[in-house]
């Protein structure tokens, strides 16, 4: 539902703190574990919940992120099972915005009416489709529109502003912009211009904006949430997973620990 989505960044705006978009890759290490994880984060506070979806070829994921799509696949993680997660996560985080971090492939093997569809039932608000760009997702965004579902789409560096038009008319939710060009991973500075390139999105995109990559530490997460309406962190998140790999309680502590700080706790 993109009424979920709406009333988290609504809410992030009333009490002036930004909303802590926290990535996971679902299944990481394995469902069980995955969803005690989840729940961890929603104890804690999180503002929005983003899954990414175990691919063997995630183009846009730095090491940690590859990894933990790998740990995820080796211990039997699947589409099915992804949508199975989201209705778990429902039972004890009903109003918690949930999206998929995905990549085309995974929508359009299922074809993309039947895999909006499932995700809509299993209570899904919305997909970011990483390899999707906005000239050719008409009908992925027609199908996610008619389970309202929202499409979210990336805004970089490199976006040349006469873009920015397209991305309005076909997104919804939020916007996502990648601070860096590369790939996702932990970096020791936040990436130049980000206020700047957050105010120019603002004056032709009418949508909450999400700011991520890089961001690992408190201190960056208080410097981005000064002018986004959202903070997106994951690979900070998942390395307390890779760090305690064979240990889910330690894991379970590190990631709690993480949550916490990143929220000034």
């Amino acid at each position: 539902m993109t009424q979920r989505i709406h009333n988290t960044f609504t809410h992030s705006r009333k009490t002036g703190e930004p909303c802590f978009v926290a990535y996971l890759c679902a299944g990481d290490p394995d469902f069980d574990t995955s969803l005690e994880l989840c729940r961890i984060l929603v104890e804690e506070g999180v503002g929005l919940l983003e899954l990414g979806i175990p691919f063997s070829d995630p183009l846009a994921d730095g090491l940690t992120n590859q990894l933990a799509a790998q740990r995820a696949l080796a211990n039997g993680m699947t589409a099915d099972q992804s949508f199975q997660l989201v209705r778990e996560i429902r039972k004890f985080a009903p109003d918690l915005p949930i999206i998929f971090y995905t990549y085309y492939n995974l929508v359009f093997a299922r074809g993309e009416k039947e895999y909006v569809r499932l995700a809509a039932e299993a209570g899904l608000d919305g997909l970011l489709t990483l390899d999707l760009p906005p000239e050719e997702a008409d009908s992925l965004v027609a199908a996610c529109r008619e389970q309202d579902l929202a499409n979210v789409f990336i805004v970089a560096p490199t976006t040349p502003p006469e873009r920015y038009p397209l991305i309005a008319e076909k997104a919804s939710g939020f916007i996502y912009y990648v601070s860096r060009e590369g790939v996702t991973g932990e970096r020791k500075d936040l990436a130049p211009n980000i206020a700047e390139s957050v105010q120019n999105i603002r004056q032709v995109i009418d949508l909450p904006i999400s700011v991520g990559f890089g961001i690992s530490t408190r201190t960056q997460f208080e410097q981005v949430g000064q002018v986004a309406d959202g903070v997106v962190v994951g690979s900070a998140l998942v390395n307390c997973i890779a760090r305690n790999e064979g240990q889910p309680e330690k894991m379970k502590e590190a990631l709690r620990a993480k949550a916490r700080e990143l929220l000034g706790k």
